[in-house]
């Protein structure tokens, strides 16, 4: 997959699941679950279960509408503080927030939702790519009205450290732009913020925090949860990736085929952002002038 060969990535995902045998999986944690059995979602009310990150979700959300075209009813059980936002799902028939007990919800099969690829067989070239798929009133900041508006977001969760960068690393970001930059980082002064670069505008709801997002002319992130939001949200976004990166992302591409509103890009040696910032500054004063505001 790493090679964007989804075709063969199937054919062992075939073999796995034909090892499994229909043994159970509940005793994993839910991350580590396998919930499809291999069975036809033809006329069948769906049960997506929704046990990955929030971003995964937010990715693999746009399989609703493949589903759909083929079952008798979608019902997604996903992250509560994720229910809001899919809501503007049309083809979701029934929402339910996850918690850790047994879904109420009448189903026939299920899923989780990372299986979906694999059960449409997708390819590169048959990611579903309709954009955006989420929705949603932009909510726009106080801004000057010559300046540009764009978020910033530079750490995430403890299980991949290499995601990270320095917040001292983004000073020359800020010296660069003739704009604004958000911070959008969750809790930022622990991620390293000298709350005098930038302007925090305060904890918020995940459904305004995608309505900041939505309002933004460029967000700039780490590989996170809001890089999704805005690729799904249809918002300029430039995702910035360690050397050895997720198979998502693929290897050798400055586009992502998941997101056509984002640019990647990436470290030439693990570990060092310092050429990857010097990329970004240099791309910003090309951004700058090729959205100047005009009055």
């Amino acid at each position: 997959m790493l090679n964007g060969e989804f075709e063969k990535a199937w054919l062992f995902s075939d073999k796995v699941l034909a090892e499994r045998g229909g043994k159970p999986s509940w005793h994993l944690p839910r991350h580590h679950q396998w919930i499809w059995d291999g069975s036809s979602l033809e006329n069948k009310k769906v049960l997506i279960r929704c046990y990955h990150g929030l971003g995964d979700t937010i990715q693999f959300i746009r399989y609703a509408q493949l589903v759909k075209k083929i079952a008798k009813k979608v019902i997604v059980w996903a992250q509560a503080p994720l229910v809001p936002l899919l809501q503007s799902v049309e083809t979701i028939d029934e929402l339910l927030p996850l918690h850790d007990g047994v879904p109420k919800a009448e189903y026939d099969i299920d899923v989780e939702i990372m299986e979906l690829p694999h059960i449409f067989r997708t390819t590169v070239a048959t990611i579903p790519g309709k954009l955006p798929y989420l929705h949603t009133q932009p909510e726009f900041l106080k801004n000057g009205k010559d300046a540009l508006t764009i978020g910033l977001v530079w750490k995430a969760g403890d299980w991949d450290y290499r995601r990270n960068i320095p917040f001292a690393m983004l000073q020359p970001l800020f010296r660069t732009l003739n704009g604004r930059f958000f911070i959008l980082q969750e809790a930022p002064t622990a991620a390293g913020w000298d709350q005098c670069s930038g302007v925090f505008p305060g904890d918020v709801s995940l459904q305004q925090y995608a309505q900041r997002i939505k309002a933004l002319d460029l967000l700039i992130t780490i590989d996170s949860m809001p890089a999704h939001l805005a690729g799904a949200l249809g918002v300029p976004v430039w995702t910035l990736l360690h050397a050895d990166a997720d198979w998502r992302w693929m290897r050798d591409r400055d586009d992502s085929p998941w997101y056509p509103t984002m640019k990647l890009f990436r470290q030439r040696e693990q570990g060092d952002w310092s050429e990857v910032i010097e990329r970004i500054v240099s791309e910003l004063k090309k951004f700058e002038q090729a959205n100047a505001r005009t009055y």
